[in-house]
């Protein structure tokens, strides 16, 4: 299978640019220009740019998929198992985050729904700069 840098974006559902630079930062091969033609890739293309997706969709940073991908290649299953830990902790304090917003969102909404008189909690709240997962 032989396909342009369009059709390995469509492939990838990413833009021609993300590609482009996914290239500069090392992460995808540019490969060689055949004279008077254009660039071809293959299905391992797709599988990498797949691949960069996904580990971007679990919150790995461009740095360490160009790490998981050097890993990949050196077969290091415990430097990988290691960057997945650290991943699962920092979306730990990511959650914990999140759900004391959410409670202090739901504290504030009871608020404002137990009383019409003076000012809305949640407006008020945020006017005076308080942070929703201090509230």
């Amino acid at each position: 299978m032989s396909m342009t840098i369009s059709a390995l974006a469509r492939a990838g559902d990413v833009g021609v640019e993300t590609v482009r630079f996914y290239q500069r930062r090392g992460l995808l091969d540019a490969p060689d220009r055949p004279e008077g033609s254009v660039r071809r890739y293959g299905e391992s293309d797709v599988r990498r740019l797949r691949f960069i997706r996904s580990a971007q969709a679990a919150g790995f940073t461009l740095e360490q998929i160009g790490e998981l991908l050097q890993l990949d290649a050196g077969q290091d299953r415990k430097r990988a198992r290691e960057l997945a830990a650290d991943r699962i902790a920092a979306l730990d304090v990511k959650i914990a985050e999140l759900e004391a917003a959410r409670a202090a969102l739901t504290r504030l909404a009871r608020q404002c729904h137990a009383s019409d008189e003076g000012p809305c909690p949640i407006i008020a709240a945020f006017e005076d700069g308080v942070q929703t997962s201090c509230v």
